[in-house]
């Protein structure tokens, strides 16, 4: 293998024994490829094709009138966090009608970082919904717009429905230090959980 490549990060380190598959998930245009792109220390894969006419009569573009590109597969990154952990994150498409590729990304998953728009948090039930039946933990960061409406925790906790336990922060998913600290808060959370299952067995 040439050195050259090894040296870039092209390639996960040899010393990395652990991999960890996260899912960066929401509604459609809410931030999932801009916040991949902004963690990953490779270039991401991006799966976006340019909306066309015919999507417009089944996406819904309320509040997004510039948006003229959407994921149709999946984005990926990587992220290594230590000599032997490396974090896998796939973003997924957010319209409905790609519920089946969310079933077929969710498979080893350990959990998800669910984004949301203060304008639009309806549109959050219905990931949210799928998480808990496939039995996924998640964390919700509010993606802050700009122009977006800011409202206190406690009432956003109770317009999303969210568990006291569930994890909810602010991000900016444009920004690398706001887009790392909600995916710690992510993984700080999924470690507690696993901790507490450990000392109940």
């Amino acid at each position: 293998m040439d050195s050259a490549l090894v040296s870039d990060g092209t390639y996960v380190r040899d010393t990395v024994r652990t991999s960890v598959k996260l899912l960066i998930v929401g509604h459609f245009a809410v931030g999932k490829t801009t916040f991949v792109g902004t963690l990953s220390e490779i270039r991401p894969l991006r799966t976006e094709e340019r909306m066309t006419q015919a999507g417009a009569l089944i996406d819904d573009l309320a509040g997004v009138p510039d948006k003229q590109t959407t994921t149709v597969a999946m984005d990926f990154g990587r992220l290594t966090l230590s000599d032997d952990l490396v974090l896998y994150l796939f973003g997924t498409p957010g319209q409905h009608r790609f519920t089946q590729l969310w079933h077929d990304l969710s498979r080893g998953a350990l959990g998800a970082l669910v984004l949301a728009d203060t304008r639009r948090l309806e549109q959050s039930f219905d990931i949210m919904g799928f998480l808990e039946e496939q039995n996924l933990r998640y964390a919700v960061a509010i993606n802050q717009f700009d122009g977006s409406p800011a409202f206190p925790e406690e009432e956003l906790r109770e317009a999303l429905d969210l568990l006291p336990t569930t994890p909810l922060i602010t991000c900016d998913a444009r920004d690398r230090a706001s887009s790392t600290r909600a995916l710690i808060s992510l993984v700080e959370y999924l470690v507690d959980v696993e901790k507490k299952a450990a000392r109940d067995v």
